[in-house]
C-alpha cells in the first residue's frame, strides 16, 4: 500500500520538502496547525512530519496517535534548530520498549 507524506511547519522550515513531492502545510498558529493535522489524518497520510515548535502546540493530539502504526508522526527541527522535543520523545519510547534509555 502506498502512503502519502505530509509536512507541517513554518514556511522557512518545510518549503524544501516540496522538492521531494511531499504535501506541505504552512502553519504557525495553533488553529492552523490543528487544521493541517486534521486534513492529513482525514486523508490517511502514512507519515506526517511536523516541526517541534508546531508539535509542542498540539502534543495532546499527537500523543493520541502514538500507539498507532499509521500515521507515523515524526518531529523535526525547524530552521532555528532543535528544541530537544524529538529527542525526549525518542528516549521516552526507548524506555517504554526496552525498560531503559539505550541512547
Amino acid at each position: 500500500m502506498n502512503y502519502k507524506i505530509g509536512v507541517i511547519g513554518d514556511k522557512e522550515s518545510v518549503l524544501p520538502f516540496k522538492l521531494f513531492g511531499f504535501t506541505v502545510h504552512f502553519a504557525n498558529e495553533t488553529r492552523e496547525i490543528n487544521e493541517a493535522f486534521n486534513q492529513l489524518i482525514e486523508k490517511e497520510y502514512g507519515v506526517i512530519y511536523i516541526t517541534e515548535n508546531c508539535a509542542s502546540k498540539i502534543m495532546d493530539r499527537i500523543a493520541s496517535y502514538q500507539s498507532k502504526m499509521i500515521p507515523a508522526i515524526l518531529l523535526i527541527p525547524d530552521h532555528e534548530g532543535s528544541r530537544g522535543i524529538a529527542q525526549s520523545r525518542l528516549e521516552e519510547s526507548m524506555r517504554k520498549a526496552a525498560g531503559q534509555n539505550l541512547l
